[in-house]
């Protein structure tokens, strides 16, 4: 089994993950994607359950014009996890310039709605891609049904879309998907046999929430023995999750999910740095990647995951 991949992740030691059998990571867009890099020697046996809500971009033309479910992130997910570059992966990356209809689209997301109007399940279009891409990871939509972000606020009204989410200026009072969808059964099942759940990191309001408002999903969290660990974010969000400390945000998560489930949460260590709850494990240090620094460092990561392992087992 190799240790390095071609998209900058170099030797990580990884004994602590070795003994996990099953991973499974939440979230979505670059974030996710950059836990699948980190992460993508573990082939089999790591699933990335992406958030589908996204109204933004290429894919928010597409669910405007054809409706469904959104499909960028899970694009996103399995170009970050291509062990080896080819002309499959470019091709599957392709985004349209110029100025007409097809500007700004991507070829990927494009590719994966025409499988979703063939009525082939969102998940086994997904599998299509993967095989044509030699991803051996999972990745698996959250929902397969189309659902929106939708935000409660201060005033009493409520406002829908990840993109008006945020440009908000203030904290939402919460946060709930219009309509409520069943969770994909292989995301189920892919929990249920979790040994290790990560969180994050990405945009908080609306790339790793949206998942754990399913309530299938909450109810697995309820209950499962899995370890569970919080990735914070490098850089500060353009939107309301920047007025977030990383404890609001992990009391975001147990409100959400109506107990605490976090054993541990990793995140780049600053002077100023706390933590009040004596229950999670803290594991800071630096993460950041060299030529983008609001962007983890793939092998980092791997090593600060497979070191708070060791603390939590």
């Amino acid at each position: 089994m190799s240790n390095f991949i071609s998209k900058g992740l170099s030797y990580c030691q990884h004994e602590n993950l070795d003994n996990i059998q099953n991973i499974v990571a939440i979230g979505g867009g670059h974030g996710l994607g950059r836990i699948m890099s980190a992460l993508s020697f573990m082939e089999e046996r790591l699933t990335g359950i992406v958030t589908t809500t996204d109204n933004g971009g290429s894919t928010g033309r597409i669910r405007l014009d054809q409706g469904g479910i959104a499909w960028g992130d899970l694009r996103n997910c399995l170009n970050q996890i291509i062990t080896t570059p080819s002309t499959a992966s470019a091709l599957f990356e392709y985004r349209f310039s110029g100025s007409g209809e097809l500007a700004g689209h991507n070829l990927g997301n494009l590719m994966l709605k025409a499988l979703e109007n063939m009525k082939i399940r969102p998940t086994e279009a997904v599998n299509l891609i993967r095989d044509l891409l030699n991803v051996k990871s999972f990745i698996i939509p959250m929902s397969e049904q189309s659902v929106h972000l939708a935000a409660s606020l201060n005033c009493g009204s409520s406002i829908v879309g990840e993109v008006t989410i945020d440009q908000l200026t203030e904290i939402p009072t919460s946060i709930f998907v219009v309509p409520l969808v069943p969770a994909t059964p292989e995301a189920i099942t892919a929990l249920k046999k979790a040994d290790v759940i990560l969180l994050g990191p990405g945009s908080f309001f609306t790339s790793i929430l949206p998942p754990l408002l399913l309530p299938d999903i909450i109810d697995i969290l309820k209950q499962t023995n899995a370890k569970k660990i919080f990735i914070d974010n490098l850089g500060l969000e353009h939107s309301p999750a920047a007025q977030l400390t990383l404890e609001d945000r992990i009391n975001w998560i147990h409100q959400v999910i109506g107990k605490p489930i976090i054993d541990g949460a990793i995140t780049q260590y600053t002077p100023e740095m706390k933590m009040n709850n004596p229950n999670i494990k803290i594991m800071a240090k630096r993460l950041s990647a060299d030529d983008i620094s609001y962007r983890h460092d793939r092998t980092l990561l791997c090593k600060a995951i497979d070191e708070l392992l060791a603390e939590l087992y």
